[in-house]
Protein backbone atom coordinates (compact mmCIF):
# COMPACT_ATOMS: atom_id res chain seq x y z
CA UNK A 1 0.00 0.00 0.00
CA UNK A 2 1.53 3.75 -1.08
CA UNK A 3 1.48 5.43 2.33
CA UNK A 4 -0.75 7.46 3.04
CA UNK A 5 -3.22 5.99 0.79
CA UNK A 6 -6.21 3.41 2.08
CA UNK A 7 -7.45 1.02 -0.43
CA UNK A 8 -10.03 -1.79 -0.73
CA UNK A 9 -7.69 -4.71 -0.37
CA UNK A 10 -6.23 -3.51 2.88
CA UNK A 11 -9.63 -2.89 4.64
CA UNK A 12 -10.92 -5.95 3.04
CA UNK A 13 -7.92 -7.63 5.26
CA UNK A 14 -8.00 -5.24 8.11
CA UNK A 15 -12.18 -6.67 8.43
CA UNK A 16 -10.96 -9.81 8.04
CA UNK A 17 -8.20 -9.90 10.81
CA UNK A 18 -10.80 -8.21 13.14
CA UNK A 19 -13.48 -10.75 12.52
CA UNK A 20 -10.52 -13.98 12.67
CA UNK A 21 -8.69 -12.48 15.78
CA UNK A 22 -5.36 -13.30 13.77
CA UNK A 23 -3.14 -11.39 11.49
CA UNK A 24 -2.64 -15.01 9.73
CA UNK A 25 -5.85 -16.15 9.50
CA UNK A 26 -7.17 -12.80 8.27
CA UNK A 27 -4.98 -13.02 5.52
CA UNK A 28 -5.56 -17.04 4.24
CA UNK A 29 -8.75 -15.42 4.21
CA UNK A 30 -8.04 -12.92 1.57
CA UNK A 31 -5.58 -15.02 -0.16
CA UNK A 32 -2.38 -12.79 1.28
CA UNK A 33 0.93 -13.83 2.50
CA UNK A 34 1.01 -13.30 5.72
CA UNK A 35 4.32 -11.04 5.48
CA UNK A 36 2.66 -8.79 2.92
CA UNK A 37 -0.77 -8.61 5.08
CA UNK A 38 1.27 -7.57 8.27
CA UNK A 39 2.86 -4.61 6.08
CA UNK A 40 -0.86 -3.84 4.96
CA UNK A 41 -2.09 -3.85 8.40
CA UNK A 42 1.34 -1.66 9.58
CA UNK A 43 0.79 0.87 6.55
CA UNK A 44 -2.70 1.63 7.61
CA UNK A 45 -1.61 2.26 11.28
CA UNK A 46 0.80 4.51 9.81
CA UNK A 47 -1.78 6.27 7.27
CA UNK A 48 -4.07 6.66 10.00
CA UNK A 49 -1.33 7.61 12.61
CA UNK A 50 -2.80 5.35 15.50
CA UNK A 51 -2.62 2.07 16.46
CA UNK A 52 -5.56 -0.29 15.50
CA UNK A 53 -4.51 -3.72 16.97
CA UNK A 54 -2.99 -5.12 20.02
CA UNK A 55 -0.65 -7.32 19.03
CA UNK A 56 0.15 -10.71 21.83
CA UNK A 57 1.50 -14.54 21.11
CA UNK A 58 -2.15 -15.37 21.38
CA UNK A 59 -3.43 -13.12 18.65
CA UNK A 60 -4.64 -9.59 17.84
CA UNK A 61 -7.29 -7.51 19.30
CA UNK A 62 -8.80 -4.24 18.17
CA UNK A 63 -8.01 -0.70 19.54
CA UNK A 64 -11.03 1.89 20.03
CA UNK A 65 -9.22 3.16 17.30
CA UNK A 66 -9.26 -0.09 15.39
CA UNK A 67 -13.10 -0.29 16.62
CA UNK A 68 -14.00 2.91 15.08
CA UNK A 69 -11.88 1.95 11.66
CA UNK A 70 -13.58 -1.26 11.56
CA UNK A 71 -16.90 0.32 11.18
CA UNK A 72 -15.77 2.68 8.68
CA UNK A 73 -14.08 0.04 6.91
CA UNK A 74 -17.33 -2.30 6.67
CA UNK A 75 -19.76 0.37 5.45
CA UNK A 76 -16.95 0.89 2.37
CA UNK A 77 -17.16 -2.49 1.88
CA UNK A 78 -20.71 -2.63 1.95
CA UNK A 79 -20.86 0.48 -0.60
CA UNK A 80 -18.67 -1.15 -3.07
CA UNK A 81 -20.83 -4.61 -3.02
CA UNK A 82 -23.90 -2.39 -3.56
CA UNK A 83 -22.02 -0.63 -6.60
CA UNK A 84 -20.83 -3.82 -8.17
CA UNK A 85 -24.44 -5.27 -7.79
CA UNK A 86 -25.85 -2.11 -9.75
CA UNK A 87 -23.40 -2.74 -11.92
CA UNK A 88 -24.15 -6.21 -12.67
CA UNK A 89 -27.70 -5.06 -13.68
CA UNK A 90 -26.70 -2.95 -16.21
CA UNK A 91 -24.17 -5.26 -17.54
CA UNK A 92 -27.13 -8.25 -17.75
CA UNK A 93 -30.23 -5.53 -18.62
CA UNK A 94 -32.03 -4.31 -15.66
CA UNK A 95 -34.48 -6.24 -13.97
CA UNK A 96 -36.98 -5.78 -11.48
CA UNK A 97 -40.49 -4.13 -10.64
CA UNK A 98 -41.00 -0.35 -10.51
CA UNK A 99 -44.70 0.53 -8.59
CA UNK A 100 -45.25 4.05 -10.27
CA UNK A 101 -48.86 5.72 -9.51
CA UNK A 102 -50.08 8.92 -12.31
CA UNK A 103 -52.40 11.20 -12.80
CA UNK A 104 -55.50 10.89 -15.21
CA UNK A 105 -53.62 13.80 -16.85
CA UNK A 106 -50.06 12.38 -17.10
CA UNK A 107 -51.44 8.76 -18.00
CA UNK A 108 -53.74 10.40 -21.20
CA UNK A 109 -50.98 12.62 -22.27
CA UNK A 110 -47.59 11.72 -22.15
CA UNK A 111 -47.07 8.01 -20.08
CA UNK A 112 -47.80 5.84 -22.96
CA UNK A 113 -45.15 6.64 -25.46
CA UNK A 114 -42.54 6.98 -22.77
CA UNK A 115 -43.17 4.03 -21.00
CA UNK A 116 -43.11 2.38 -24.60
CA UNK A 117 -40.33 3.80 -25.07
CA UNK A 118 -38.94 3.03 -21.70
CA UNK A 119 -40.04 -0.87 -21.98
CA UNK A 120 -38.82 -1.21 -25.33
CA UNK A 121 -35.77 -0.75 -23.91
CA UNK A 122 -36.01 -2.50 -20.97
CA UNK A 123 -37.73 -5.93 -21.25
CA UNK A 124 -36.48 -7.39 -18.30
CA UNK A 125 -38.46 -4.47 -15.93
CA UNK A 126 -41.91 -5.10 -15.13
CA UNK A 127 -43.59 -1.58 -14.55
CA UNK A 128 -46.95 -1.76 -12.24
CA UNK A 129 -49.02 1.26 -12.99
CA UNK A 130 -52.09 2.56 -11.20
CA UNK A 131 -53.82 5.55 -12.08
CA UNK A 132 -54.98 7.76 -8.81
CA UNK A 133 -56.19 11.26 -7.74
CA UNK A 134 -52.74 13.36 -7.03
CA UNK A 135 -53.09 13.14 -3.55
CA UNK A 136 -53.30 9.56 -3.15
CA UNK A 137 -50.40 9.22 -5.41
CA UNK A 138 -48.55 11.08 -3.01
CA UNK A 139 -49.70 9.10 -0.17
CA UNK A 140 -49.06 6.02 -1.96
CA UNK A 141 -45.38 6.87 -2.48
CA UNK A 142 -44.54 8.47 0.96
CA UNK A 143 -46.22 5.51 2.39
CA UNK A 144 -43.98 3.11 0.30
CA UNK A 145 -46.83 1.44 -1.85
CA UNK A 146 -44.97 3.53 -5.25
CA UNK A 147 -41.93 3.71 -6.21
CA UNK A 148 -42.61 6.81 -8.10
CA UNK A 149 -45.82 9.01 -8.86
CA UNK A 150 -46.11 11.43 -10.82
CA UNK A 151 -49.29 13.89 -10.05
CA UNK A 152 -50.55 18.16 -10.88
CA UNK A 153 -47.98 20.93 -9.45
CA UNK A 154 -49.41 22.30 -6.06
CA UNK A 155 -49.98 19.06 -4.46
CA UNK A 156 -48.81 18.68 -0.95
CA UNK A 157 -45.82 16.99 -1.28
CA UNK A 158 -43.63 17.88 1.49
CA UNK A 159 -41.13 14.68 2.08
CA UNK A 160 -40.78 13.60 -1.12
CA UNK A 161 -37.95 14.75 -3.40
CA UNK A 162 -39.72 15.93 -6.94
CA UNK A 163 -38.78 16.87 -10.30
CA UNK A 164 -40.72 18.19 -13.56
CA UNK A 165 -42.16 15.87 -15.64
CA UNK A 166 -43.78 17.84 -18.19
CA UNK A 167 -46.12 20.48 -18.87
CA UNK A 168 -49.77 20.55 -20.08
CA UNK A 169 -52.65 23.27 -21.30
CA UNK A 170 -56.17 23.29 -19.91
CA UNK A 171 -58.41 24.34 -22.29
CA UNK A 172 -62.56 24.88 -22.73
CA UNK A 173 -63.89 22.15 -24.56
CA UNK A 174 -67.66 22.85 -26.03
CA UNK A 175 -69.98 21.40 -28.55
CA UNK A 176 -69.85 22.72 -31.73
CA UNK A 177 -72.90 24.44 -31.63
CA UNK A 178 -72.26 25.99 -27.77
CA UNK A 179 -72.23 29.98 -27.99
CA UNK A 180 -68.79 30.12 -27.10
CA UNK A 181 -67.75 27.30 -29.75
CA UNK A 182 -66.59 30.80 -32.22
CA UNK A 183 -64.69 32.26 -29.40
CA UNK A 184 -60.87 32.32 -30.01
CA UNK A 185 -60.16 32.73 -26.90
CA UNK A 186 -61.77 33.15 -23.49
CA UNK A 187 -61.21 33.55 -19.75
CA UNK A 188 -62.49 31.74 -17.57
CA UNK A 189 -64.60 34.00 -15.52
CA UNK A 190 -66.33 34.49 -18.88
CA UNK A 191 -67.56 30.99 -18.76
CA UNK A 192 -69.29 31.10 -15.55
CA UNK A 193 -72.38 31.98 -16.94
CA UNK A 194 -72.56 28.27 -18.82
CA UNK A 195 -73.13 24.50 -17.32
CA UNK A 196 -69.99 22.34 -16.88
CA UNK A 197 -69.09 19.25 -16.51
CA UNK A 198 -67.03 18.11 -14.68
CA UNK A 199 -64.68 15.64 -12.26
CA UNK A 200 -65.19 14.44 -9.11
CA UNK A 201 -64.36 16.94 -6.02
CA UNK A 202 -61.11 14.97 -5.15
CA UNK A 203 -59.11 15.41 -8.72
CA UNK A 204 -56.12 18.04 -9.29
CA UNK A 205 -58.23 19.55 -11.87
CA UNK A 206 -61.85 19.66 -9.96
CA UNK A 207 -59.37 21.63 -7.06
CA UNK A 208 -58.13 23.84 -9.90
CA UNK A 209 -61.39 25.33 -10.88
CA UNK A 210 -62.56 25.19 -7.49
CA UNK A 211 -59.50 27.58 -6.36
CA UNK A 212 -59.84 29.70 -9.30
CA UNK A 213 -63.89 29.94 -9.08
CA UNK A 214 -62.84 31.06 -5.03
CA UNK A 215 -60.24 33.50 -6.55
CA UNK A 216 -63.49 34.87 -8.65
CA UNK A 217 -66.21 34.96 -5.89
CA UNK A 218 -68.27 32.62 -8.22
CA UNK A 219 -69.83 29.01 -8.54
CA UNK A 220 -69.58 27.06 -11.43
CA UNK A 221 -72.73 25.61 -12.53
CA UNK A 222 -71.31 22.33 -12.25
CA UNK A 223 -74.56 20.21 -13.92
CA UNK A 224 -72.87 16.58 -14.20
CA UNK A 225 -69.44 15.15 -12.65
CA UNK A 226 -67.95 12.21 -14.29
CA UNK A 227 -64.85 9.76 -13.94
CA UNK A 228 -63.08 10.47 -16.75
CA UNK A 229 -61.67 12.78 -19.48
CA UNK A 230 -63.41 10.55 -22.30
CA UNK A 231 -66.61 11.29 -20.50
CA UNK A 232 -66.22 14.71 -20.17
CA UNK A 233 -66.09 15.29 -23.68
CA UNK A 234 -69.11 12.36 -24.39
CA UNK A 235 -71.44 14.60 -21.81
CA UNK A 236 -70.41 17.43 -23.41
CA UNK A 237 -72.07 16.52 -26.99
CA UNK A 238 -75.14 15.16 -25.36
CA UNK A 239 -75.86 17.57 -23.34
CA UNK A 240 -74.54 20.89 -24.24
CA UNK A 241 -72.34 21.36 -21.07
CA UNK A 242 -68.74 22.34 -21.59
CA UNK A 243 -65.77 21.29 -20.04
CA UNK A 244 -62.14 21.74 -19.44
CA UNK A 245 -59.49 19.59 -19.60
CA UNK A 246 -56.00 19.33 -20.74
CA UNK A 247 -55.43 20.26 -24.49
CA UNK A 248 -53.36 16.95 -25.76
CA UNK A 249 -56.21 14.87 -23.59
CA UNK A 250 -58.83 16.29 -25.48
CA UNK A 251 -57.57 16.87 -29.03
CA UNK A 252 -58.44 12.98 -30.13
CA UNK A 253 -61.73 13.61 -28.68
CA UNK A 254 -62.34 16.87 -30.76
CA UNK A 255 -61.58 15.12 -33.82
CA UNK A 256 -64.11 12.39 -33.42
CA UNK A 257 -66.87 14.20 -31.82
CA UNK A 258 -67.23 18.00 -33.01
CA UNK A 259 -65.78 19.48 -30.03
CA UNK A 260 -64.31 22.55 -30.01
CA UNK A 261 -61.15 23.21 -27.74
CA UNK A 262 -60.97 27.05 -26.94
CA UNK A 263 -57.93 28.15 -25.28
CA UNK A 264 -58.15 30.12 -21.63
CA UNK A 265 -56.30 33.13 -21.11
CA UNK A 266 -55.78 32.61 -17.30
CA UNK A 267 -52.27 32.10 -15.70
CA UNK A 268 -53.55 28.91 -14.12
CA UNK A 269 -54.28 27.10 -17.10
CA UNK A 270 -50.80 26.35 -17.66
CA UNK A 271 -49.74 23.57 -15.38
CA UNK A 272 -46.72 21.44 -14.40
CA UNK A 273 -46.62 17.76 -13.67
CA UNK A 274 -44.05 16.72 -11.81
CA UNK A 275 -42.51 13.51 -10.83
CA UNK A 276 -41.64 12.59 -7.06
CA UNK A 277 -39.87 9.85 -4.71
CA UNK A 278 -39.10 9.35 -1.64
CA UNK A 279 -35.32 9.44 -2.27
CA UNK A 280 -34.03 9.11 -6.00
CA UNK A 281 -31.11 7.53 -5.01
CA UNK A 282 -31.99 5.18 -2.76
CA UNK A 283 -34.12 3.19 -5.79
CA UNK A 284 -32.82 -0.24 -7.32
CA UNK A 285 -31.45 0.24 -10.52
CA UNK A 286 -34.97 -0.46 -12.59
CA UNK A 287 -36.67 2.76 -10.60
CA UNK A 288 -33.51 4.86 -11.28
CA UNK A 289 -33.52 3.55 -15.27
CA UNK A 290 -37.60 4.59 -15.16
CA UNK A 291 -36.85 8.09 -13.37
CA UNK A 292 -34.06 8.66 -15.65
CA UNK A 293 -35.94 7.90 -18.98
CA UNK A 294 -38.53 9.91 -17.48
CA UNK A 295 -37.10 12.82 -17.14
CA UNK A 296 -35.18 12.48 -20.37
CA UNK A 297 -38.15 12.32 -22.50
CA UNK A 298 -39.44 15.72 -20.43
CA UNK A 299 -36.57 17.47 -21.51
CA UNK A 300 -35.85 16.11 -24.93
CA UNK A 301 -39.39 17.94 -25.43
CA UNK A 302 -39.54 20.77 -23.56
Amino acid sequence: MHPGRIDLVTLALFDAVARAGSISAGARQVHLAVGAASKRIADLEDALATPLLYRSASGVALTDAGEACLGHAQRVLREVAHLRGSMVDYQQGIRGTVRLRANTSAITQFLADDLAGFMAAHPAVRIQLQEQDSGQIVRAVLENQADLGIFAEGTPCEGLQTFVYREDELVVVAPSGHPLADVGEIAFADTLGYDFVGLSSGTSLAQRLEAACAGLGHEMRLRIQVRGFDSICRMAVSTGCIGILPRLAAEPHAQSMRLVLIPLRDAWSQRELRIGARDAAALDAAGRSLLGHLRTSAARTG
